[in-house]
């Protein structure tokens, strides 16, 4: 069929690209073994690392949500695209030429993936901007930077650029290097007027930031207000696009994410200026929200750059002292129980934000504001107290209403009751009458919140007259098994000859070059018991010869069977071995799959011995003989295997 990209040339990409590399832009690594890396997973939130890469079989699997795959898999699941843009994609990242069923040495215009020429796009008008900041009729906005403390240099690093007066003067570039009005129309980079002919720049006579996404692809832009006469808002960003999803973009992640890494450290300011201002002040860890809160998925983002797994890290939010800023702290403190790692506010009582700091009173201020951060516990509690007058009586019990849900949200629960007592010292209250108030206000939380508990089904009954409802009914009937499980039994991990079939699965796949000519024809003449593992061993024999590369041989392996088993392979490529170095690897291998034809040689040896004891030695003489030496011979292949462990 014209235009699918040539298996071998799918192959070619996927052997050459480094999968940890890839999966570095998205996720924070750690070392868990000789060739073996984990983090937390970007597929599901999780509070400890359990998605697993091996570079040399270029495969990963989380073993917390099963999803598993090669480095196109990946791609493809993390940008959502499709699998022609994916291989497109890396195989540009790699350089490498494509070639296509058409005889083509690469993608005419019309095969080219969707995403990828919106990315193009984004490119090429990002460029536009940039040359336009040091035109004459740029002055405004060079203006703009000065008066804040930015000059060319800083500009440059953050890619800051200028969108001209004019209604066309972008679309005009655009259009000039061939993408067409379809192509554009999906950028959110234009407008269209009521008569649907009229198409225009969206962005006209404005400072321009380029927003890019983990891998430093711009995905949109942000654009600030120069001119009086601009009836627009302040700020003006691209709209909802296949690249740009608000709620899950945050500006500056690109030049934050190896300082995030490195320092487990994520600071969240609210506007570009903040983000650059931070940036040059040495807070190299801070990010912005673009036009929206800081929302779920942005917390998805920051806890797999931070390793949120228990083990340290902060989270500092910077917000304006006036009552915006406290509105939006006390927003982030609703979702600062999805975080392991501590969680600040940072707030300069003069109400300044960080590029206002830096402008006044220098780089230094910057460093010091976020240093001295205080707990988001602590602000939020202050912050309710705020609202009473905690000079009367009523002004206190009023107050502790209010606060007593605050502390209840805390998820610590050592932390719990230490900010209860504190909030008891704040109040001048008994330390048992808070204690009370924050444990009731627990409870009605929970019971909210718990669609089972005896007060909601009551409630739930008494609106329905007493009759048992849906859900009462659905959490007595077991749920139907899902049909792609039925098909995959998960071996028992305690049954030792399962885990012996397992690990010597783990070593194939893993570290095929470690097996001799004899060794692969024993292993192959092997008889597994478990299900799985004999449908993974049989897919094994299925592949053939092993490739040069690791990573194909695993995937070789995954094609021969069904799509319930294909996770479970990558599952057996992953499973980190346990091996310092290269010798204690190779070791470990050969003991493996020596235990393993020893046990073989034992069920051989017990079928044998069986046949032997129903045989009538006088009946067959020459077939008991035969069977005595088949016997020794076995019993010796099963003393030379026990002396090689």
């Amino acid at each position: 069929m014209a235009g699918l990209i040539k298996r071998e040339d799918i192959d070619e990409v996927r052997s050459r690209t480094d999968i940890k590399a890839v999966v570095d832009g998205y996720v924070t690594l750690k070392s868990a073994g000789i060739g073996s890396f984990k983090g937390l997973c970007p597929f599901h939130d999780e509070r400890s690392p359990s998605f697993h890469v091996r570079p040399q079989v270029g495969t990963y699997h989380c073993f917390g949500c099963g999803e598993s795959g090669d480095v196109i898999s990946f791609v493809q699941k993390m940008d959502h695209g499709t699998f022609s843009e994916t291989v497109e994609k890396l195989a540009a990242r790699l350089g490498y030429e494509l070639h296509y069923e058409d005889g083509g040495t690469g993608p005419r215009r019309e095969d080219v993936g969707k995403r990828q020429r919106l990315l193009d796009a984004h490119k090429v008008a990002a460029e536009f901007f940039r040359e336009q900041l040091v035109t004459p009729g740029a002055a405004a906005a060079r203006g703009f930077l000065a008066e804040r403390g930015f000059d060319p240099a800083a500009a440059e690093h953050f890619g800051v650029g200028y969108a001209p007066q004019g209604w066309d003067s972008l679309l005009k570039h655009l259009t000039g290097r061939g993408f067409t009005r379809d192509e554009l129309a999906q950028t959110g980079m234009f407008s269209t007027g009521q008569d649907a002919s009229r198409f225009y720049d969206r962005f006209r006579g404005r400072l321009i930031w380029p927003i890019r996404d983990l891998t430093g692809a711009v995905i949109g832009f942000g654009a600030r207000k120069l001119y009086e006469d601009d009836q627009g808002p302040k700020y003006l960003n691209t709209p909802e696009t296949p690249l740009y999803k608000k709620s899950q973009v945050l500006y500056g992640i690109d030049l934050a994410k190896r300082s995030i890494a490195k320092d487990r450290q994520l600071v969240v300011v609210e506007g570009y200026t903040d983000v650059m201002a931070c940036h040059l002040a040495g807070i190299t860890t801070a990010v912005a929200t673009c036009g929206t809160a800081f929302g779920t998925d942005h917390i998805k983002i920051a806890r797999r750059l931070l390793s949120d797994d228990g083990t340290g890290g902060e989270v500092i939010f910077t917000f304006d002292g006036d009552a915006a800023g406290q509105k939006a702290a006390l927003r982030a403190f609703e979702e600062d129980q999805r975080f392991n790692a501590q969680t600040f506010v940072a707030v300069d009582p003069n109400g300044m934000d960080p590029c206002d700091i830096r402008q006044q009173k220098g780089d230094a201020a910057v460093a010091e504001l976020i240093r001295s951060r205080r707990p988001l516990f602590e602000f939020a509690i202050r912050s309710t107290l705020a609202k009473f007058d905690l000079n009367t009586v009523e002004g206190r019990i009023s107050a502790l209403r209010a606060a007593a849900p605050v502390v209840a949200e805390i998820r610590d629960s050592a932390m719990r009751p230490a900010y209860a007592r504190e909030l008891a010292g704040w109040l001048g209250s008994e330390v048992d009458d808070v204690l009370r108030a924050v444990n009731a206000a627990a409870k009605r939380q929970r019971e909210s919140r718990d669609p089972n508990s005896q007060h909601n089904q009551h409630n739930q009954r008494s609106q329905h007259g007493g009759q048992e409802t849906a859900r009462d009914r659905s959490t007595h009937t077991p749920p139907a098994e899902d049909p792609a499980h039925q098909a995959f039994t998960r071996p028992d991990p305690n049954d030792p000859a399962a885990r012996m079939e397992r690990q010597a699965l783990e070593v194939v796949l893993q570290q095929p070059g470690l097996l001799d000519a004899g060794q692969w024809e024993r292993f192959k003449a092997a008889r597994f018991t478990v299900p799985a593992y004999v449908a993974v061993h049989n897919a094994v024999r299925a592949a053939g010869d092993v490739p040069g590369s690791a990573a194909a041989w695993v995937e070789q392996v995954r094609q021969e069977l069904p799509d319930a088993l294909r996770g479970f392979v990558s599952e057996l490529a992953v499973t980190p071995i346990p091996a310092r170095d290269a010798d204690a690897l190779a070791l470990y291998c050969r003991d493996i799959l020596n235990r393993l034809f020893e046990l073989q040689v034992t069920h051989l040896k017990a079928e044998k011995l069986g046949q032997l004891q129903r045989l009538d030695p006088n009946a067959d003489p020459a077939l008991f003989q035969q069977l005595n030496r088949e016997l020794m011979e076995l019993e010796m292949q099963r003393r030379a295997l026990r002396e090689m462990q």
